[in-house]
């Protein structure tokens, strides 16, 4: 048989591009995805802290004269008694 020209024309071609495209572009956004979410379970568990902490806040009003250091000595032992196990967490 003669070909007609009933085949793949510019437009197919086109289509067929953009359609491989956006396929492997999705394909890779859910893996960007899956491995961002992953990422995120196991900060989850520790808490962030912004600013100072609270023995430096605490080191800060004695450095001012706020507080004398037997205030100073005595909220420093609280504190240490009730430290987080946690880091600053920068």
């Amino acid at each position: 048989m003669m070909y007609n020209g009933y085949g793949m024309g510019g437009w197919g071609m086109i289509l067929m591009t953009v359609s491989s495209v956006l396929f492997w572009a999705a394909v890779i956004a859910g893996v960007v995805a899956v491995v961002r979410y992953t990422g995120r379970d196991a900060q989850r568990n520790q808490p962030v802290m912004h600013g100072p902490t609270p023995q430096q806040t605490l080191a800060a009003r004695f450095a001012r004269g706020d507080i004398d250091d037997e205030q100073y000595n005595r909220d420093l032992q609280v504190l240490s008694a009730t430290a987080p196990p946690y880091g600053h967490g920068d």
